[in-house]
């Protein structure tokens, strides 16, 4: 759940460092999402990175930026989240890993992405667009930001449907505390559409966070207890034991559905 833009304001942010060592511990150090670089990679599967320009969006504390910086040879990759404890976590690790000449990380407030049109090959992202309410706008956002040609790789926190959420949702929600703006599989076609983006698909990842969910939970009520508690506390603890187990029930239905999406931004003199 990486920290991303969002129609709030930035003042407090929702990943502080509790948050992020907390995360560390379950995820690995500097992710803030599930299915550490195996999972990224899969998210890129077929897209070559190398020599191109990349934007990671809702970078967080920039495990992934540099995971990829590293490991798809990209000229350059730029982390971006509105969130400031976490960019300056981003910083940190990209210099004390020798990596700050691939790696920048570039926070600024909520709404128009702060780049120019056309400077990206690639836009990628983990599980960041859920806190964005408006899909709509941030797919205007990538296609242009995005050079004609580009590609859009990404994975979100999707709801399974366009109604009103169920009961177990609402209280996963709740349980959670985030910003989450969840959209239907539904909408983000229609959204990257409506942007001009051409081959959109939505792949879900219902299945595998499923099993792995319930393998993270069964870590926490176990043998990663004892260090989550020295890294965060008890009462961090037991209140994400709880998150968890309301996350495992919108998982096991359905309702909640991790996805992976893929879109392109027509080359020029091409219609979508």
């Amino acid at each position: 759940m990486a920290a991303s833009s969002g129609d709030r304001a930035a003042a407090e942010p929702e990943y502080d460092e509790a948050a992020i060592r907390f995360l560390g511990v379950l995820w690995g150090e500097g992710y803030l999402s599930p299915g550490g670089p195996q999972e990224v990679d899969r998210v890129l599967s077929g897209v070559d990175l190398a020599g191109r320009h990349v934007l990671d969006f809702g970078c967080g504390a920039g495990g992934i930026t540099l995971h990829i910086a590293r490991a798809h040879g990209p000229a350059e990759i730029v982390g971006y989240d509105v969130e400031q404890p976490v960019i300056d976590r981003a910083r940190a690790a990209a210099a004390a890993a020798g990596l700050s000449s691939v790696a920048r990380f570039v926070s600024s407030p909520p709404g128009r992405l702060p780049f120019d049109d056309g400077e990206f090959d690639v836009i990628f992202s983990k599980d960041a667009m859920i806190h964005v309410p408006d899909k709509e706008a941030l797919f205007a956002e990538f296609y242009r930001v995005l050079k004609p040609g580009g590609v859009l790789a990404a994975s979100d926190w999707l709801i399974g449907h366009d109604g009103e959420p169920s009961a177990d949702m609402k209280d996963y929600v709740a349980a959670e505390g985030l910003s989450f703006g969840m959209a239907s599989p539904a909408r983000y076609l229609a959204a990257m559409a409506a942007a001009g983006f051409a081959g959109g698909r939505v792949e879900s990842r219902n299945a595998w966070y499923r099993d792995v969910a319930r393998g993270e939970l069964e870590r926490l009520e176990g043998p990663l207890r004892a260090e989550a508690v020295a890294a965060v506390g008890a009462a961090y603890v037991e209140k994400n034991i709880r998150t968890w187990t309301a996350m495992q029930k919108v998982l096991d239905s359905g309702e909640h559905c991790p996805a992976h999406l893929r879109a392109s931004k027509p080359a020029e003199g091409m219609r979508p």
